[in-house]
């Protein structure tokens, strides 16, 4: 309760905010937006609540809220933050630059709070399932709400029609959605209009920096010849990297000397380029042979090299808090999907090119990330040129894909290396090097005494750097498979933003993860995802993500989760019934049987996975027959949020006499425990020596 009240406090001070929303001159129409979509999320999860929970539980049952209304109350804050800062009264001139060319309100705020709403109502209905005074109750609940995750309803349209209003995708949100950053760009057209009348000469460079189309290059002068220009401190170890101040805001500055039009034209590309998880090339000016360029862009903290070295500590034993690193995992996926959409590829991904901003308005460790060091021309060259930490003097040859070390070795290596460099699936693996010193706090091979060639060759054979014990066995097999030594078998970037946030919401349900000894999800949210992209044709395309089209996908995962986690439970129901079938000893006949099935249990453990008769897959425990044994009648089991019972009961068998002999009768519970036995539970792929779990 006390979770909800201060997300309530934080809609309270956005609702004062917005009483003054005629004054608010920069991006107007997006934080109108935001306020509503914070008005209607309350409302919602509010009405969920009523309708859900008892408020005399609240300190018995209410447990489960805690940490989805935590992250309810960070985005609704980061909200309040945007819309306070649209809402300052420094220089127009400055806000304006800072701030217009910002698309952080859909692709960030609102992207993050229709994440988290689909989160927080699924916390309130695992809460909703344990409310009531009776079993009759609570399972009545139970079923009113398992029709809600029925497949009918996992079609885009139909879950937007029957649930658009909880998750704020109704039609008139989306439209707003797609027009409220085109409407704020005609509000400033029209503002410049009015001012144009009075505008001092500097003034007037201004506007024209503002109105021009994106990308559009301006004389130096306009920039340098500004009174309220200033260069304040050189960033890193480049002299080409520098803080500076203009009209009153904080901004870095690049200064690269190109090759002339050419250059000047992928730099201008690389401008037009708008995510919140890619460094944006805001302002370009260029002398007049186009050979000097300064570049203005966003100011960052640090890269990523160093965010880590400062948050780990070899005494911890998750060197950053693991729901930190899914998100700045999430966020750096996110980027890259984007980049790919617009078929523009890294090649030179790895922790110097990740820059990392903290947040302002939370102190709970999370931050703000954004790729950097694109292009192949001058620009990307001069990011590369020396590096800007001591960390980024690491061999850099263990952040590229084996195929491009393959492809150098062949002739026109250099065309065929840049070929392989330059690719998704390159970039793909290079991101899983970056999420393994994200989840250990170690730098790939850092321990290895192999460098340069010999580290390239080992690479190539299949070497990857070692997990250490214990990880999350969930996060390791999505890295194992970003790095795995056939391009084509790693995902795409889109599926790694959809896996990442799923395991996001996974960890905000259960906190614990971050214990000693954390519970894992009850199966492997890839597989779901590649169940999924087969009905989903859409998600195989190398398109731009659609905000709003985050719930259903959210929805759609849960459907699949629920179907194949009762599926499992029923499986297991059946095999512990087949086992208490084999081993009562109220049947008289079974030792026979039981050793019988103890020979094919031994088949299998020796010719299939190697590992011991307790192994664990996707979370359940394979647990073999042994002789004697008499399994419970009744037993509970625990998966995910969810408690079920599940009732076994022996049946008597049906005995067939052949030739003197007494046979079992296909379909018989023995038969059903010989075929799920020598029936492998999940296939290995082949891969690297390190792939072991896949």
């Amino acid at each position: 309760m006390e979770q909800f009240r201060q997300v309530g406090e934080v809609l309270g001070s956005i609702r004062a905010i917005m009483v003054f929303r005629h004054d608010i001159r920069i991006n107007p129409r997006q934080c109108q937006l935001l306020a509503d979509a914070t008005e209607s999320a309350f409302a919602g999860i509010a009405e969920e609540m009523r309708q859900h929970l008892r408020l005399e539980e609240r300190n018995t049952k209410w447990k489960a809220l805690e940490h989805p209304l935590k992250e309810l109350h960070r985005v609704f804050r980061d909200v309040e933050h945007y819309i306070r800062q649209s809402l300052e009264h420094k220089d127009w001139w400055g806000r304006a630059l800072a701030l217009s060319q910002s698309i952080d309100c859909v692709n960030l705020h609102l992207h993050n709070l229709l994440w988290c709403i689909p989160v927080v109502v699924e916390a309130i209905e695992t809460v909703g399932e344990l409310t009531g005074d009776s079993q009759e109750e609570m399972n009545r609940r139970r079923l009113v709400l398992s029709k809600k995750y029925e497949r009918e309803w996992m079609e885009s349209s139909l879950f937007q029609h029957r649930f658009g209003k909880l998750y704020l995708v109704t039609q008139d949100m989306c439209r707003r959605m797609d027009t409220a950053v085109k409407e704020d760009r005609w509000i400033l057209s029209e503002t410049i209009s009015e001012k144009r009348s009075s505008m001092t000469k500097q003034e007037s460079l201004l506007a024209e920096l503002l109105t021009s189309p994106r990308g559009k290059i301006l004389p130096i002068s306009t920039l340098v010849s500004s009174p309220e220009y200033q260069v304040r401190r050189r960033l890193g170890s480049s002299s080409r990297l520098k803080e500076i101040q203009w009209m009153g805001e904080s901004f870095a500055l690049k200064h690269i000397f190109g090759e002339g039009e050419q250059s000047m034209q992928e730099i201008s590309l690389l401008s037009s380029l708008s995510h919140p998880n890619v460094m944006q090339y805001m302002y370009l000016f260029s002398d007049e042979d186009k050979k000097e360029c300064l570049i203005v862009m966003e100011l960052m903290n640090k890269d990523l090299i160093n965010y880590i070295k400062e948050i780990s500590c070899s005494k911890r034993r998750v060197p950053i808090p693991l729901l930190v690193a899914v998100d700045v995992m999430l966020q750096i996926a996110r980027g890259m999907e984007y980049l790919h959409s617009r078929n523009i590829y890294h090649g030179d991904l790895n922790p110097s090119n990740i820059l990392v901003k903290t947040k302002n308005s939370t102190s709970d460790g999370y931050v703000q990330v954004k790729i950097s060091g694109l292009g192949k021309s001058a620009a990307s060259r001069t990011t590369s040129k020396g590096p800007t930490s001591p960390g980024a003097e690491t061999n850099s040859c263990i952040w590229y894909a084996p195929e491009v070390f393959s492809e150098q070795e062949q002739p026109f290596a250099a065309e065929a290396g840049n070929a392989k460099k330059y690719s998704e699936k390159a970039d793909v693996y290079s991101f899983a090097m970056i999420c393994f010193e994200l989840l250990t706090g170690k730098v790939p091979f850092e321990d290895s005494h192999l460098q340069g060639e010999k580290m390239s060759r080992n690479i190539r054979t299949g070497e990857r750097p070692l997990f250490p014990f214990p990880s999350p066995k969930f996060l390791t097999n999505l890295t194992k498979r970003c790095w795995h030594a056939d391009p084509n078998q790693r995902p795409t970037f889109s599926s790694i933003c959809r896996t990442l946030r799923y395991i996001k919401r996974f960890l905000i349900m259960n906190p614990e993860s971050g214990q000693p000894d954390p519970p894992s999800p009850p199966l492997d949210y890839f597989d779901i995802e590649m169940t999924l992209s087969k009905k989903f044709v859409s998600w195989q395309r190398r398109e731009v993500l659609q905000v709003s089209d985050i719930p259903f996908e959210m929805y759609a995962y849960r459907v699949m989760e629920r179907e194949r986690t009762f599926a499992n439970v029923k499986d297991k129901s059946s095999d512990s019934s087949s086992e208490t079938s084999i081993s009562g000893e109220d049947n008289g006949f079974l030792p026979t049987v039981a050793e019988d099935v103890m020979s094919l249990s031994r088949v299998s453990s020796t010719s299939g996975s190697g590992r011991s008769s307790n192994a664990t897959y996707n979370g359940f425990k394979n647990n073999m027959v042994r002789k004697g044994e008499v399994k419970p009648r009744g037993s509970s089991k625990q998966i995910g949020s969810y408690n079920f019972k599940v009732k076994i009961e022996s049946s008597p068998q049906r005995l067939i006499s052949s030739k003197g002999s007494i046979m079992l009768k296909a379909g018989s519970p023995v038969h059903r425990a010989k075929s799920v036995v020598m029936s492998p539970l999940r296939h290995r792929s082949s891969g690297h020596a390190s792939d072991s779990e896949l």
